[in-house]
């Protein structure tokens, strides 16, 4: 299944929204480095319970996700 993310790095707590066409999460680490993307795939598997991959997004705040299984 592939979702689509918007990432919003630097905001000092975790958290996940549900949109209607999307989700909006919160994460704690700054963009660089790819600690915010490493973050948000821990992150996203702890909430689905499945493995997740970043397919496309990966400098953007907008991504989309594949979420497996």
């Amino acid at each position: 299944m592939k979702i689509k993310v918007k990432a919003k790095p630097n905001s000092g707590e975790q958290s996940i929204d549900k949109k209607e066409d999307f989700y909006s999460v919160k994460l704690k680490s700054s963009p660089e480095n790819n600690k915010a993307n490493l973050e948000l795939i821990k992150f996203l598997e702890k909430y689905f319970k499945k493995r997740v991959k970043i397919k496309s997004g990966f400098k953007s705040p907008k991504k989309v996700v594949e979420v497996f299984g």
